[in-house]
């Protein structure tokens, strides 16, 4: 594990030893999601290129490097948490959170550590004959969209706990099954999956509407380690980075004393 998840852990553990009274919540909230760009990477297995556009044709060997990048349009999330906050301004939860962001383009494609953008498509896409466009064009039609469920264990410290307004830090560790799909100009090139270890960074705002409800907002840093799918159009496998950032709002009941 890296170092953020490892403090993270060891935050957790500690606010489940600490005394202090409590009251159990739920709360649920909805989030504008910026997906960042993918800088996809991986390494091909052998073939054979189709024409190249001149009529010729290119033999790649195994592990020939190759990627590009993946920018993605805004969209949405939602989440659920069920946890519990003490009177001393800690607080953890269990959350279940979804995402899932439409690819906008793929563009800067390379293989073998130079560009092929300008080549025909027919050598991607496996033709024997030029399909008269270049793999530029081709793969600047987006298409796709990558989705995650995940599932988090949060810890959070909640400042001026009794005022109406109490900001608050927190973080979580957890797991991610993330699901990436690339269908550039409607060709199928990914359509695979990998569960990872995931962690989260917060920062929020709670007002405290009632001695029940508050209403919240944060900013969530949400990421995994990179994705490694399969390549359904040529031999290989692609790394797919994983990274949100998110502006969430939300409402929380609390129950008992």
């Amino acid at each position: 594990m890296t170092p953020p998840r490892i403090v993270l852990a060891g935050i957790v553990a500690g606010l489940m030893c600490l005394p202090a009274a409590a009251q159990t919540y739920v709360s649920g909230s909805l989030g504008y999601l910026m997906q960042s760009d993918s800088d996809n990477s991986g390494s091909t297995g052998a073939f054979t290129t189709g024409n190249l556009g001149d009529g010729t044709t290119l033999d790649v060997a195994a592990g020939t490097p190759y990627g590009w990048t993946t920018e993605f349009d805004t969209s949405w999330s939602v989440s659920g948490e069920i946890g519990v906050a003490k009177d001393n301004g800690l607080r953890y939860g269990a959350e279940i959170a979804y995402s899932k962001s439409d690819v906008d383009t793929h563009k800067n494609v390379t293989l073998g550590g130079g560009s092929i953008d300008g080549v025909d498509a027919a050598a991607i896409a496996g033709s024997p004959t030029a399909l008269g466009v270049t793999v530029a064009d081709v793969v600047a039609d987006g298409r796709g969209d990558t989705s995650s469920t995940s599932l988090f264990f949060n810890a959070y410290y909640d400042f001026n706990k009794d005022g109406m307004l109490q900001p608050y830090v927190g973080g979580g560790i957890g797991v991610s099954d993330v699901n990436v799909t690339y269908r550039p100009s409607g060709i199928g090139v990914i359509d695979d999956g990998e569960t990872k270890l995931a962690y989260q960074l917060k920062a929020g705002l709670n007002w405290k509407v009632s001695d029940r409800w508050d209403v919240f907002s944060e900013y969530v840093y949400r990421a995994t380690d990179d994705i490694e799918t399969k390549n359904d159009l040529f031999p290989g496998t692609l790394n797919v980075e994983n990274k949100q950032n998110i502006l969430a709002v939300g409402v929380r009941y609390r129950f008992g004393a």
